[in-house]
């Protein structure tokens, strides 16, 4: 675990050092749990937004976009719930004035139980060596059987105090299983309560008159508020589903682990609109789908899984994370919630106005059910960094970092070098950068050694390099060099195009959904 806690530092050092991720204002000593994107981190987010949008909106013919703005009216919040029951609960550690929320502390000592149960399995796989069965000794081993069951205890008791809202239970929960406080070791715990998550401003010119308003906590009331307006003017036939990218505000108390947990964030949403009773059949789609989607970057089977939910938010029937193995654990990275038809049928009750659709094939009208999927853009991004950073010793015991983002997604497609800064080499290496450009992000770099600068590129996670040297002048080919194999081939100039394509093209990329 140690060790995980040093690569994610280093991950979040490299962050800054190569124009990803930067504290912001940071010249005021930064703002806590607030993040920019530098340079690179905006390419790479963009690159993240567009994989989702291609494959949720361009690719599903019964999907369209929309952007929605943060501010809604304040009534919205009253009828999506929020106002009353977007809540943390909150505890706070007497000895070290440090607040927490309850209900993280819990879900990091069953991680540590979790932790315990992978310590068992590398223990065994290296005992028994190729013979090992790992689901089987999950399903048998007598110690991993009682720390799975003790995991489960916990998490279902938690879940059960959190949806009957009885937190003294929480906090009994806590002290049973003497849980410290992270920073003093202390267990002087005070009680816990709850703490409503939205960031209050006002509209208005004079303070008399201004309006209390929320910045949106989450995307999807845009999407629900904007139901029949898509609806009608797209004629839009159930199923059909709505797509948005936005940002969305929480005043978190525990903002912390980097970009994973931020008081701003963005979000990617889609809203399913489905007739009702169909619902479970949906959200099992759902699920599939975007676990493919997740598997089409190649970062590891093993390193995703589903958390179901024990408690549901209260629109719920179903729910379930897509959990990512970061440096911290798995942790939630998606969510897919069945959520009935509570927030259209609020909506209608709060607005007094109808939010049905007719439908034909039934001659009836009404109130649609919804599946939704959720992914926050930033973790999505930390997901992608961290499981890309990688310090590679090679065979001349020299040492590289490198990030292996999935091509698609990488920030800068392609470097291209002269070899030396003379002889006409900028000049070719300048032409092949305008040429290329049109299609692909491309980047030129003239300065220090050509092998100083392939170790800049493997930094910013670079998939080619292209240089440019002395046989260029006879005979108008280039040297390819591939960040994550080394491997360098001859190749026509005129060939370029179609090499980076066949690297980094979306729909390559995304057709190994089709094969997920």
């Amino acid at each position: 675990m140690a060790n995980q806690e040093e690569v994610f530092k280093k991950v979040i050092s490299h962050a800054k050092e190569y124009g990803f991720v930067v504290q912001s204002s940071e010249i005021y000593d930064g703002l806590s749990a607030v993040y920019d994107y530098a340079q690179n981190g905006a390419e790479l987010k963009k690159n993240i937004r567009e994989y989702w949008w291609k494959a949720m909106v361009q690719l599903n013919q019964n999907i369209v976009g929309i952007d929605a703005a943060i501010f809604m009216h304040p009534t919205t919040w009253k009828a999506s719930g929020h106002v009353d029951a977007f809540n943390d609960p909150l505890i706070d550690n007497k000895d070290s004035k440090k607040r927490y929320r309850a209900d993280v502390l819990i879900e990091d000592h069953v991680a540590k139980i979790e932790a315990k149960i992978e310590k068992e399995v590398k223990k065994a796989a290296k005992r028994f060596g190729e013979a090992f069965d790992k689901e089987q000794f999950l399903g048998t081993n007598q110690r991993v059987l009682e720390y799975q069951e003790k995991a489960e205890a916990i998490l279902k008791r938690m879940g059960k105090s959190l949806e009957n809202e009885d937190l003294e239970d929480v906090k009994n929960l806590i002290e049973e299983l003497g849980i410290v406080c992270p920073l003093s070791g202390s267990r002087n715990w005070t009680d816990v309560k709850q703490f409503n998550l939205m960031f209050g401003t006002k509209l208005g010119a004079t303070a008399d008159s201004a309006m209390d308003l929320y910045l949106r906590p989450e995307t999807a009331q845009g999407i629900f508020v904007n139901f029949l307006n898509v609806q009608k003017s797209g004629r839009m036939k159930i199923p059909f589903g709505i797509a948005q990218v936005g940002k969305a505000f929480r005043n978190e108390i525990v903002a912390r682990q980097f970009i994973f947990r931020m008081r701003e964030f963005e979000q990617m949403e889609m809203q399913f609109f489905i007739a009702p009773g169909t619902q479970q059949e949906w959200y099992k789609k759902w699920k599939e789908n975007r676990m493919k989607w997740h598997l089409s970057l190649g970062m590891g089977e093993e390193n995703y899984r589903f958390h179901d939910h024990e408690k549901l938010a209260h629109y719920a029937d179903a729910a379930a994370d897509i959990e990512f193995r970061f440096p911290f654990g798995f942790k939630e990275l998606e969510g897919i919630h069945s959520r009935t038809d509570f927030d259209l049928a609020n909506h209608e009750k709060y607005s007094g106005k109808k939010l049905q659709y007719f439908d034909p094939e039934q001659n009836k009208s009404y109130v649609p059910y919804v599946v939704e999927t959720s992914i926050g853009l930033d973790r999505m991004f930390l997901a992608v960094l961290s499981h890309a950073y990688e310090e590679e010793t090679l065979e001349n015991n020299s040492t590289r970092v490198v990030l292996r983002i999935p091509a698609v997604l990488a920030p800068v497609k392609a470097a291209v070098l002269p070899l030396v800064k003379k002889d006409g080499l900028p000049e070719i290496a300048k032409k092949i950068v305008e040429d290329l450009r049109w299609e692909f992000n491309i980047s030129y770099d003239e300065k220090d050694a050509v092998g100083r600068r392939y170790r800049r590129q493997d930094a910013v996670g670079t998939p080619l390099c292209i240089t440019v040297d002395h046989d260029t002048l006879q005979d108008n080919t280039v040297t390819v060099r591939y960040r994550d194999s080394m491997e360098q081939k001859r190749v026509a100039i005129a060939e370029l195009t179609s090499i980076i394509k066949s690297e980094v093209d979306m729909k390559h990329w995304l057709h190994k959904m089709d094969t997920a």
